[in-house]
């Protein structure tokens, strides 16, 4: 006689689960399945093209009515199963319907997450699950507007581009700042950014949902930040969760989901959990390939089998006509792992396999895909790559008995291709990741219009995916000058100096500079300095070469604490840690000084107060002299001004550190209007040329005293267009880092991206 077997859930899961049982021991159960949705088993996974008009249901349909009779399944439709009898095996369902059991599958899938936002509740706000959820898109999108999806994730994206293909205006918002994340690393993630923003979706990451707008439906959203979207729907993409409710009340074991051993089966021996609501040695696990995997497994243990299911490594393929895209495995970085990365980016092709030990662990292709399936194997199976390694980026093609030239491999591609971005000029690179030198990099990042890190690394062909501590701080300042209102200083990518804004010591302690404009104090400043250095114990106060107090030794964690005292004192961080203005020296001038021509304290003050937090390709040192007689040592600073009777003598590229050298004259102006103007111009033809972490007197000697001079003192349209470019700059620079880190921005510690020797240090 046949046993009773039971099945809760008519997914893909327990779908291959019975074609594997009905294959190997036909008759061997009579099957009962509650679905809780009116129709008959579909093909989820391809949810995304009916939602784009490319496929209808009939096309998903993976089991029609026909095939349940033909297997004598009895199939409720519409029944969702509320109630499981363990003692007496039966479950019932809401409407009443019961079916005793001797063998149970739960296979309920997962539930949506639905962010508890103010006007979560609204019509309008949909899920992206079944094929419920679609037709209730459709019949939006049939009335046009605007489809908000918040989440950009995998099910986020493809519901974004589906609704995009049924007319509507879409806007992603997503939380990240790089869509799927779990997924794609920063380079791939770019170019499918562009991708999807190429066919019209606008993309908004670091975004977080504030509320739903509307009364009576969905008439848009509010942003953190305040900003308002309006839009006819939102569809929440933010994540699933296991649906092992119904197990919990019947009482059995449930972590995250319904907890199965190797055969499927839970806690009672009567029932297995299959699909997204089975929780396997701490994983559960979203997609196909593992499910069918485990289905596979339980319908060897329904006929007496041993077979035993070990978990899964999943790979990830976007659904989105004309977007390529394969990742698989762990991509992350380590100091274990090594990676071969192939970019073209006239294709829009990047490639990149992370190694360990000789073995694949982690694969992101995007624009050519062909050998993903290849890839996935080897990774799987662990197999040792030592003795393809030169050419295995170019795929199994290449592969053969014995070990190919790496040269054919790359003469056999397209002749437009260029690999690693090898360039022949004659130029000093960077460093390792590229063949470009500063100058290219700087030049491409203009004419392109290249605005992120990845988007420099993948439209310029960087051989690494994430750069290294050479290229990424220079890249990072690059992108600050070029896009001062449109790029987010990235504070990974800065030394550990300036990404906790002090000055790390041989001990371990940390050194702070409060700035002390133009090097002018009072009584009220020094008791908090005074205070400060009780109250932490700092162990040593000095004056700095500089005009300013150091207080050396202070614990990291005290840092927060010591810029708050200080804070409410007035003082702001003197970024003495800095790739930016550091000081700018004075002398007392003619309000106390006997030979003094000028006020040199004041004039030293305002260029301070001006040009305070601008960023520059090194360090930048200031002075104002009073009288030639030099008081302030202008004569070796980077820029310099000497006060005299006519006006001010503007001096630059001088240095009194591993060189000495005194300063070149730029020229002299007669007013202090005049002279600031043209030493922020001079400032940012710097910024803008200079190599990072190039000095200012190297740069001026490379391209020469005189072309500084003819821009600066010589073209007077020019200087002001530099001047107004570091105005326009300094709306988005002057923001004290101190305060900020007080408020909790960027609280969280950064490992050291390098360590800095004192030479490099000093430059």
């Amino acid at each position: 006689m046949a046993q009773k077997l039971v099945v809760i859930g008519n997914g893909m899961a327990p779908g291959r689960m019975l074609e594997n049982l009905f294959e190997t021991a036909p008759g061997l159960y009579d099957v009962t399945i509650f679905n809780a949705e009116p129709r008959v088993n579909y093909d989820r996974i391809m949810l995304s093209p009916v939602l784009s008009g490319e496929k209808s249901y009939d096309d998903i349909i993976i089991h029609g009515d026909e095939w349940y009779e033909t297997n004598n399944v009895t199939l409720h439709k519409g029944e969702k199963v509320s109630l499981i009898d363990r003692e007496n095996k039966i479950v019932t369902s809401e409407n009443g319907v019961t079916a005793a059991y001797d063998k149970l599958v739960i296979a309920t899938g997962s539930s949506p997450f639905i962010i508890p936002v103010p006007g979560h509740q609204l019509p309008g706000v949909l899920a992206y699950r079944d094929l419920d959820d679609v037709s209730q898109m459709l019949d939006i999108a049939a009335r046009g507007g605007r489809a908000i999806v918040i989440g950009a994730g995998l099910l986020g994206l493809e519901a974004a581009y589906g609704l995009k293909r049924q007319g509507m205006d879409v806007t992603v918002i997503h939380l990240m700042p790089t869509i799927m994340e779990r997924q794609l690393d920063p380079a791939s993630a770019y170019l499918l950014e562009k991708a999807l923003t190429d066919r019209g979706i606008d993309i908004i990451t670091k975004a977080n949902t504030k509320r739903i707008l509307g009364e009576n439906k969905v008439e848009g959203i509010e942003l953190d930040d305040g900003r308002i979207i309006k839009g006819d729907m939102v569809v929440m993409a933010v994540g699933i969760r296991p649906a092992s409710g119904l197990a919990k009340e019947a009482g059995l074991a449930v972590n995250r989901g319904i907890v199965v051993d190797d055969g499927m089966m839970t806690s009672d021996a009567s029932i297995y959990a299959l699909g997204e609501c089975a929780e396997h040695r701490g994983m559960c696990y979203g997609l196909v390939a593992p499910l069918y995997e485990s289905a596979r497994i339980l319908a060897d243990r329904l006929t007496g089998g041993h077979s035993e299911y070990h978990g899964s490594v999943t790979n990830t393929k976007l659904k989105v006509t004309g977007i390529n895209l394969f990742s698989a495995g762990d991509f992350t970085e380590g100091d274990d792992r090594e990676e071969i990365v192939l970019r073209d980016a006239t294709a829009g092709i990047y490639k990149r396999l992370v190694l360990k030990d000789n073995r694949i662990i982690g694969a992101v292709l995007y624009g050519e895909t062909s050998d993903g399936s290849w890839f996935f194997d080897m990774l799987k199976k662990g197999t040792d790559v030592s003795q393809m390694r030169d050419t295995l980026i170019f795929g199994q093609a290449y592969q053969g008995g014995s070990p190919l030239d790496p040269a054919a491999a790359v003469a056999a591609l397209p002749a437009d291709a260029e690999i690693c971005g090898y360039n022949p000029a004659a130029v000093q690179p960077m460093c390792k990741c590229t063949d470009l030198g500063h100058d290219d990099v700087r030049r491409l990042i203009k004419a392109k219009g290249l605005k992120t890190i990845p988007a420099v690394m993948q439209e310029l062909e960087w051989k690494t995916s994430c750069g290294c501590a050479k290229c990424r701080p220079a890249l990072n300042y690059y992108l600050v000058c070029d896009w001062p209102d449109e790029y987010a200083d990235d504070y990974q990518s800065r030394f550990i100096n300036e990404r906790v804004h002090a000055n790390i010591q041989k001990d371990g302690t940390y050194s702070v500079v409060p700035r002390m404009w133009g090097g002018v104090t009072n009584a009220g400043e020094l008791r908090a300095i005074a205070d400060v250095v009780d109250k932490f114990e700092i162990p040593l106060v000095k004056v700095t070469g500089g005009q300013r107090i150091d207080l050396l030794g202070i614990e990291k964690e005290d840092l927060p604490a010591v810029w708050a005292d200080l804070g409410k004192a007035g003082f702001i961080s003197g970024q003495a840690y800095a790739k930016g203005l550091r000081t700018v020296k004075t002398c007392v001038g003619q309000q106390w000084c006997r030979f003094g021509t000028q006020d040199s304290t004041g004039f030293g003050v305002r260029i301070e107060k001006f040009m305070w937090g601008s960023w520059t390709p090194a360090k930048l040192k200031l002075a104002v002299s009073g009288c030639p007689r030099n008081c302030a040592e202008a004569t070796c600073k980077d820029i310099g001004v000497i006060c005299v009777d006519s006006g001010f003598e503007i001096h630059f590229a001088g240095a009194a550190g591993l060189d000495i050298k005194g300063t070149e004259i730029l020229g002299l102006v007669k007013s202090e209007d005049e002279a600031l103007e043209h030493i922020v111009a001079l400032t940012q033809m710097y910024r803008e040329q200079a190599r990072y972490l190039e000095r200012i007197y190297k740069w001026a000697k490379r391209i020469g005293y005189d072309e500084v001079r003819r821009q600066i003192m010589e073209d007077d349209q020019k200087r002001r267009a530099y001047y107004d470019r570091f105005v326009f700059s300094q709306k988005f620079a002057q923001v004290d880092p101190w305060s900020e880190r007080v408020s909790g921005e960027h609280k969280h510690e950064f490992k050291p991206m390098a360590t800095i020797g004192f030479n490099q240090a000093a430059e």
